[in-house]
């Protein structure tokens, strides 16, 4: 559109047409809403409070961030609670990981309350504020699925986009367990239960609000949520609410592989990866995560690499120490590599190329159902590739192996494959002394050389200046 004489007038123009465009929208979510109160035949949910003696939630283990980002949003006049995880965990004397925070506020005048705050996602609009090293999420409370303009389903019923604002009720209602539908206001020090989820954590029980199979259809992921939560802090999958993850469990191939990836990394890093493995299986959702990943179970060696894998993850995790995802899914998937590497070697190939083509081939599989990040992949490769030169103990190798970045990842790689049985345990234990001694003990641990020596090439003479030999 051409907005006669000068810029300024365009730019009136079309900041009008925006407020217009956004007023019409708010105009029509608002009829949606009041049509749909109408034809229900359930009402919404009415909030019980749970005052501070009854709920004994202790402040001092609520992260700072997370309090100031609820009192700076009720100073501008809006509602706010931390909710979700965080007040689940609190219940249970577990220390949250994450704080979240919802409000009445939309994501841009959540933006105008903090300076230092970004807008996010697209089929979830959020808005991390950011306090030094801590992100705090906040989210607008949800709405109903109402506008076709701002919701929007798949042909199996996954939700793939949905920005419709609505009450705290609303929003109660579009969790997914009762025990993550809890609403703490750090001001009034009260709990908000919409659905019985404060019952249902004293009780360690795992219940969906609403139908199972309709919320497993908006959004498969709740299935795995449902397994890392049960595994992580001992609930129990309430019977509707595990009965139909079995016959869904495909619904997970529609997932994008960046969400299961996501979702995945967290339930291997939560401390209960093990409870957490066993689980998938149990209900049948391992199949197609990580391809193969059945089989290798189910083969003696493999099942004692992988376990001892996630068990060395879950300690560092529960002494508070980092895991680093790259080793973890290098473990994950190393069997895998490997019997590819051993068949192209049979088939003639030499060792080092055999083993950059099984890595790409097993990585690029892997992405069809789950992608690893670039980042991680890249480490990943790394460790892989250093497993045939541990097996080099003699000349120089060994000292150039020593100072590679990423030798500590491959060792303890190494030690791995020792105690699971695939390498014999002397070849661990060479490397552990032998990265310990002194400068004559290694050369005295050196093996001799096998195989035949490459031959020295000659240097080159070079030609005169003239460019003709003399």
């Amino acid at each position: 559109m051409y907005c006669g004489i000068t810029n300024i007038n365009c730019s009136a123009a079309n900041a009008g047409a925006r407020n217009a465009k956004i007023m019409i929208k708010q105009l029509l979510q608002k009829i949606f809403r009041r049509r749909a109160k109408a034809n229900t035949h359930t009402q919404l949910p009415a909030a019980q409070i749970i005052q501070v003696g009854k709920h004994k939630i202790n402040q001092k283990h609520i992260s700072q961030a997370a309090l100031k980002t609820c009192d700076q949003l009720q100073k501008a006049g809006f509602q706010a609670y931390i909710v979700g995880g965080a007040v689940r965990d609190l219940l249970l004397n577990h220390p949250p990981k994450d704080f979240d925070v919802a409000t009445n506020a939309t994501p841009e005048q959540v933006h105008k309350v903090f300076r230092r705050s970004r807008i996010i996602g697209r089929r979830f609009r959020l808005v991390h504020v950011l306090w030094g090293h801590e992100t705090i999420e906040v989210s607008t409370f949800r709405g109903h699925h109402l506008s076709e303009g701002d919701s929007e389903t798949n042909d199996s019923g996954r939700i793939i986009r949905d920005n419709v604002f609505g009450s705290i009720e609303e929003d109660s209602v579009r969790r997914d367990f009762t025990a993550n539908a809890l609403y703490y206001d750090p001001k009034r020090q009260e709990v908000l239960d919409f659905h019985h989820g404060v019952a249902d954590v004293r009780a360690k029980t795992l219940r969906m609000i609403g139908d199972p199979v309709t919320r497993y259809q908006e959004d498969p992921v709740r299935m795995l949520r449902a397994v890392r939560l049960s595994a992580k802090l001992g609930l129990k999958l309430e019977r509707e609410t595990e009965a139909p993850i079995r016959k869904l469990a495909d619904l997970l191939e529609d997932v994008p592989p960046s969400r299961l990836f996501d979702e995945m990394l967290k339930l291997f890093l939560s401390g209960h990866a093990i409870e957490s493995i066993n689980a998938l299986r149990a209900q049948q959702l391992h199949h197609g995560l990580l391809p193969l990943l059945d089989v290798v179970l189910k083969q003696p060696m493999g099942e004692k690499f992988v376990m001892l894998a996630l068990k060395n993850t879950d300690e560092r995790i529960l002494s508070g120490k980092s895991s680093n995802p790259s080793f973890l899914f290098a473990t994950l998937l190393w069997h895998e590599v490997l019997q590819a590497w051993q068949e192209k070697q049979k088939r003639g190939e030499y060792i080092i190329p055999a083993l950059h083509e099984a890595m790409n081939e097993v990585i690029d599989k892997q992405a069809e159902k789950m992608a690893i990040h670039n980042r991680y992949t890249a480490t990943m490769k790394e460790i892989w590739v250093m497993q045939p030169r541990f097996e080099q103990r003699s000349g120089k190798r060994p000292y150039a192996l020593l100072t590679n970045p990423k030798y500590r990842a491959g060792y303890d790689f190494l030690l791995l494959r020792c105690a699971s049985g695939e390498l014999p345990q002397e070849v661990g234990d060479w490397w552990t002394r032998f990265a310990d001694a002194g400068t004559e003990e290694r050369t005295a641990m050196l093996l001799p050389e096998s195989g035949p020596k490459k031959r020295r090439r000659k240097p080159r003479k070079k030609k005169p200046a003239g460019g003709e030999s003399a």
